[in-house]
């Protein structure tokens, strides 16, 4: 249960067990760490995204949701759903910084590398508000639930040695840590 370093050790957090670092096999964006399970089509993303002001507390993780459904072109009806929002007690949070924590757990019905496949997915977001710096920590952990035979992830389908769970993702979000705000630039 030791912390995992994040964005150079700024940031720190316990990371699910058989975690891979994608950075490691390709190149990922600044703003963001990167996790795939090593048996499952199960992933964790840390991305610091710019704080939206214009959006109440109680609406930012809702926000950041849709916003990833338009990205994965999830958008039409039927293809997403919240199914909870519930508030993160800030005194349960290692992330002090925090103004306002939120969890958010949907499903989107989604493509990869833009196949015609569509997998449904469990989303499970974590976000923490940030307006000193004005960021937003988004974190992400994408839990499919049904894959389509024609996936690229179809190969990973029945080789669930034990998944990723809900309370990892918890422990995730309650153990991140900040160690340098000059991440926040």
């Amino acid at each position: 249960m030791t912390p995992h370093p994040l964005f150079g050790g700024a940031l720190s957090a316990v990371i699910p067990h058989s975690a891979a670092d994608i950075s490691e096999l390709r190149e990922i964006p600044d703003n963001q760490e990167v996790f795939a399970h090593a048996h499952t089509d199960q992933s964790l993303i840390v991305e610091l995204v710019e704080y939206q002001a214009q959006v109440a507390d109680q609406d930012a993780v809702r926000y950041h949701f849709e916003d990833i459904a338009g990205s994965n072109k999830a958008l039409e009806p039927g293809t997403f759903e919240v199914t909870s929002v519930v508030a993160l007690p800030k005194p349960k949070l290692s992330l002090s910084e925090c103004n306002s924590a939120w969890m958010l757990t949907g499903t989107q019905c989604v493509s990869k590398f833009n196949e015609e496949a569509r997998n449904t997915v469990t989303l499970h977001l974590g976000l923490l508000r940030l307006p000193q710096f004005s960021t937003d920590v988004l974190i992400t952990f994408n839990d499919p639930q049904s894959i389509s035979p024609d996936s690229s992830s179809a190969s990973a389908v029945g080789t669930h040695k034990q998944p990723w769970t809900v309370q990892e993702f918890q422990r995730f979000l309650q153990t991140l840590t900040l160690h340098n705000p000059g991440l926040f630039g």
